[in-house]
């Protein structure tokens, strides 16, 4: 199932039932797990690690070089988790040295056309990336995040879970859980109460997070203050403990 007009690198590891392409490139030190699909003209270089059921659309360009001026030809490394969806002209480049070597997607998630996945990222897993959204170099996505078309992100952003930027957002500070992102910068715009549902939170954990949403964003406040306040409520709820903790632990601090 390999294409006679595709190239594999000797050192390439091809797992059980990949598909591939004519003209695509798959480099040296780039292993790939069973039942993968890559169209034509897909590059993946290495160290890249991916896992099983991938699909790679045409033009994506997997596991370059970094675009961070330190890079010096260090053997970092991209590792992908299982059955995501590569659209079109998608780049996700390997890490750096400056931060754990490398960058890792996770599994389940969409990348529209064009997105782009910068050097040292972590993607956690059911992420959605819509056509041109680009993440900056060390930028944190947390599990089924939604980033709306053309969003850009500022390098060192962390994005919580269930968190939704919309089109054309610019992110420049940290976009805690659950909460809705727009503008330019971007600021809170609510809650993802629609996501929440979709996935079968319970009413009482919606009530809790909009409590939680009105402490930080809609009293008179500041960020200590509102997680002080939190704290000492003691929520008894995954998903308020998980805004607390990330705000809490915020170093370029959130939007507001």
């Amino acid at each position: 199932m390999i294409d006679k007009l595709a190239y594999i690198h000797p050192d390439a590891k091809i797992g059980n039932n990949v598909t591939i392409g004519p003209w695509t490139y798959i480099g040296a030190d780039v292993e790939i797990g069973d039942d993968c699909w890559f169209s034509s003209h897909v590059v993946v270089k290495g160290p890249t690690v991916i896992g099983k059921g991938n699909k790679f659309y045409q033009f994506a360009s997997v596991g370059e070089d970094c675009q961070d001026k330190k890079y010096a030809g260090e053997p970092t490394r991209l590792i992908i988790g299982d059955n995501n969806v590569i659209r079109e002209s998608v780049t996700i480049h390997r890490g750096t040295t400056q931060d754990e070597w490398e960058t890792r997607i996770g599994s389940n998630n969409l990348f529209m056309a064009y997105v782009h996945i910068a050097h040292d990222c972590v993607v956690g897993s059911n992420v959605i990336m819509a056509n041109n959204a680009s993440i900056a170099g060390h930028v944190h996505v947390g599990d089924w995040a939604i980033l709306g078309g053309m969003t850009g992100v500022h390098q060192f952003v962390r994005i919580g879970a269930h968190a939704f930027t919309a089109g054309s957002s610019l992110i420049l500070n940290d976009v805690p859980p659950f909460v809705m992102a727009s503008g330019s910068p971007a600021i809170p715009r609510g809650l993802n109460i629609e996501g929440m549902k979709r996935r079968g939170f319970s009413k009482e954990s919606q009530l809790s997070v909009r409590r939680a949403y009105k402490t930080l964003y809609r009293s008179s406040l500041t960020v200590a203050e509102a997680v002080e306040q939190l704290k000492e409520a003691a929520v008894d709820d995954e998903q308020v403990q998980m805004l607390i903790e990330f705000v809490a632990s915020s170093q370029r601090g959130i939007i507001r």
